[in-house]
């Protein structure tokens, strides 16, 4: 088997944060948790995960605008992005794939499609 896959999980609800951490390192993925826009970028300074776990509001800058920085980026604009969001209405979700996420999530969400989407995200990269 190979190296575990390493989720990026950037969520402002520490609550949220702890859950979504425990129910992806029980998948075997290794996370690194953050709960700030900048926090994240700085994580992603000192490597690149093979997934990105972004949530709506975070205290500094809106998630939209975090994955937006993400798919833009030359050296991010690979890595898969995941947004987390309370939003189920599709402008939110059209605007969220707009702005470069490669998946959608609502929250509160079944652990088994968080699996599902984190598996068919993270089997893409290599």
């Amino acid at each position: 088997m190979g190296e575990a896959k390493q989720i990026l999980l950037v969520e402002e609800d520490p609550t949220l944060r702890e859950i979504t951490a425990f129910r992806l390192e029980l998948l075997g993925y290794v996370v690194e948790s953050r709960g700030s826009a900048e926090e994240a970028l700085l994580a992603i300074q000192e490597g690149l995960p093979d997934a990105v776990v972004v949530g709506h509001y975070l205290p500094d800058i809106d998630g939209m605008e975090l994955i937006d920085r993400l798919s833009n980026d030359l050296r991010t604009g690979d890595v898969p992005v995941m947004m987390l969001s309370p939003n189920a209405e599709l402008d939110d979700v059209q605007r969220a794939f707009n702005a470069g996420a490669d998946d959608y999530l609502v929250v509160p969400f079944d652990p088994i499609v968080l699996e599902q989407k984190l598996l068919r995200l993270t089997s893409t990269t290599a």
